[in-house]
């Protein structure tokens, strides 16, 4: 396949830059210690200068994977599927998802909203960033607001975000790994103070697993 064909399949989502596929526990938010089949998908321009995969930036350095593959992977190891990347929604999620579906596998995304909302979602963790707030109706839609905590401004950050969610959103506060043991007591200040949210941590990372 010549590399205009590629190109064309990667922007209509037949094809997805594929950094890496994992089977694992989800170590984040509400279903954290769920056994989940991860798909992560390069491409990213959101840039946290705190991100703990900037591998996954540069969609060109990842290989086009055709989508049928990646399903067929993901349906041997889990039910729970979690797309991540990178940012998942640069590209249209929508041929991947229904691949999965096709499959009776259920659909997550972790995302920062960025772009608009494309795909069949049984979950969607929205994670806002500063630098590129979401767009579109994806604050209606989330099940997950969960805002990674790197200074005590992020709090108001937090709070501004999750006056735009739907009232049925999970509201989720956590530390950036790097910053955890300075941060963690005012998160938990915090969350004493205001008990609609809660703690998430990354407990992956704890347990020592990807």
């Amino acid at each position: 396949m010549v590399k205009d064909e590629v190109l064309a399949l990667v922007d209509k989502g037949e094809m997805l830059p594929l950094m890496e596929e994992f089977y694992t526990i989800q170590g984040e938010g509400f279903h954290k210690g769920t056994a989940a089949y991860f798909i992560r998908v390069g491409g990213c321009d959101v840039g946290c200068h705190w991100c703990d995969v900037k591998e996954s930036w540069n969609a060109e350095t990842h290989p086009p994977t055709t989508i049928s593959a990646i399903a067929n992977n993901a349906a041997k190891y889990s039910n729970t599927i979690v797309v991540t990347g990178g940012e998942p929604l640069t590209w249209n999620m929508l041929p991947l998802t229904e691949a999965l579906k096709a499959k009776n596998l259920q659909t997550h995304i972790e995302t920062s909203g960025a772009y608009p909302l494309t795909g069949i979602w049984d979950w969607i963790c929205l994670s806002p960033k500063k630098n590129k707030l979401p767009e579109g109706i994806i604050y209606d839609k989330a099940h997950e607001l969960k805002v990674i905590v790197y200074n005590k401004h992020d709090f108001e950050f937090a709070e501004e975000q999750a006056a735009k969610v739907n009232k049925d959103c999970i509201l989720y506060l956590q530390p950036e790994w790097s910053v955890k043991e300075k941060m963690t007591p005012f998160i938990v200040d915090f969350v004493m103070k205001n008990p609609k949210w809660k703690i998430s941590l990354q407990t992956h990372k704890y347990l020592n697993i990807p």
